[in-house]
């Protein structure tokens, strides 16, 4: 994979917003750039390499999505799991190579991500499981929840953990749309298999 190309399967892709050069940024940009650096994610990363064109949304997504990985009421299982949902209706690959290792560590069950890179409903989920993907199936179909979901979802993870999940789950259709716009790559060295996209 050169910088600039990368394939999946038997597509092929250019990253039409590749690292910019330090010596091309703006004062903005490189203030962005360090932030970056210094926080937990330790660089420019991911969908923040090409957010970085936006350096006042980086430092607004930047934050937002610290708090929502690090930092939210559910535990990191539920919030990875969700990731990877998302991750996966949007084919995205830098998110799914990411996150896939870290729902694994977190315990979820290597059949589950099995059955979501497939595009197929997981079988053998834990309760809690069940009901995050539930959330997450009922508002890419509807854009909302029923009231029979809503309850299941308020009774296993509050209102709180309810809310959380609501904006994993757009944080990361916003991730997933900037950096499928921008084609950005997988992560050099990804251990994971690469998700393939959806048949027509």
């Amino acid at each position: 994979m050169s910088n600039d190309r990368w394939v999946v399967g038997q597509l092929s892709f250019t990253d039409r917003m590749p690292p910019l050069p330090a010596d091309s940024m703006d004062e903005k940009q490189r203030k962005a750039a360090e932030e970056l650096t210094r926080g937990p994610r330790g660089g420019v990363k991911g969908p923040f390499v090409a957010a970085l064109r936006s350096p006042e949304l980086v430092d607004r997504l930047g934050r937002l999505g610290e708090y929502l990985r690090f930092g939210s009421s559910l535990q990191p299982r539920i919030g990875e799991l969700v990731m990877l949902i998302v991750s996966r209706e949007w084919t995205n690959q830098f998110e799914w190579a990411v996150h896939a290792p870290l729902a694994l560590e977190n315990g979820v069950k290597q059949g589950v991500l099995d059955a979501l890179a497939e595009g197929r409903r997981p079988e053998g989920m834990a309760a809690d499981e069940e009901t995050a993907y539930e959330i997450c199936d009922e508002l890419s179909r509807t854009r909302g929840l029923c009231d029979t979901t809503y309850r299941l979802a308020v009774e296993q993870f509050g209102e709180a953990g309810v809310i959380d999940i609501a904006t994993i789950y757009g944080y990361f259709v916003t991730v997933c749309a900037i950096m499928n716009i921008a084609h950005t790559p997988p992560p050099r060295g990804a251990k994971i298999a690469p998700v393939l996209p959806f048949p027509l």
